[in-house]
C-alpha cells in the first residue's frame, strides 16, 4: 500500500514542530522582502544526502528493516509536490506467505525537496525528515498515527 509524504515528516530526535514548511518557510510571508530561491543540487549530491540520512537511522531500527530498497527520482510522475513515497507491505502486515516478494520501495523525490530548501543545511534536514517518515511507514505507522505523534 503506497504511503506518501509531503513536507510532513519527522526529526529523528522528536517531532518536527519547528520544521520549515512551504507555508512558513523563506519567501512565504507576503510581507517579507526576501525572495525564496530554491537550492540547486545535483542528482549525485542528493543521493549522498539520502545515504547520509540513512546512516543516521539508529542501528537497531536499520537492522529491523527488511526487504526494502531506498531510491531517488527527480519527481513523482503524477504528483510533482510529493517529497517521498513508501510502496510495499509494512512489516506489521506481513504474514507467512510474504516470502519471495519483491522489495518494498521508499522513493525520495529530489526536485520537490530541493524546491522547498533555501540552502544545503535545510535540504539535509528535509531529506532526513522524509527518510524517517517513510521508514516509519515501513514499520507500519500510518499517516494518522504520525500526525497524532507530531511526526506527520
Amino acid at each position: 500500500m503506497p504511503t506518501e509524504s509531503r513536507d510532513d515528516a519527522a526529526d529523528p530526535v522528536g517531532p518536527a514542530a519547528d520544521s520549515p514548511h512551504p507555508a512558513s518557510g523563506p519567501g512565504s510571508d507576503p510581507e517579507s522582502d526576501e525572495e525564496f530561491v530554491p537550492l540547486t543540487v545535483s542528482p549525485a549530491r542528493f543521493d549522498e544526502l539520502v545515504a547520509d540520512a540513512l546512516d543516521r537511522i539508529p542501528a537497531r531500527l536499520a537492522r529491523a528493516m527488511d526487504n526494502v530498497v531506498v531510491l531517488t527520482e527527480d519527481e513523482h510522475p503524477d504528483d510533482p509536490d510529493l517529497l517521498g513515497l513508501y510502496e510495499g507491505v509494512p512489516l506489521t502486515e506481513r504474514t507467512h506467505d510474504y516470502a519471495g516478494a519483491l522489495p518494498d520501495r521508499i522513493t525520495l523525490y529530489r526536485e520537490p525537496l530541493r524546491s522547498i530548501s533555501a540552502d544545503e543545511p535545510e535540504l539535509v534536514h528535509e531529506v532526513l525528515v522524509t527518510v524517517v517518515h517513510e521508514i516509519a511507514h515501513h514499520f507500519g505507522i500510518d499517516e494518522d498515527a504520525l500526525h497524532r505523534l507530531g511526526w506527520g
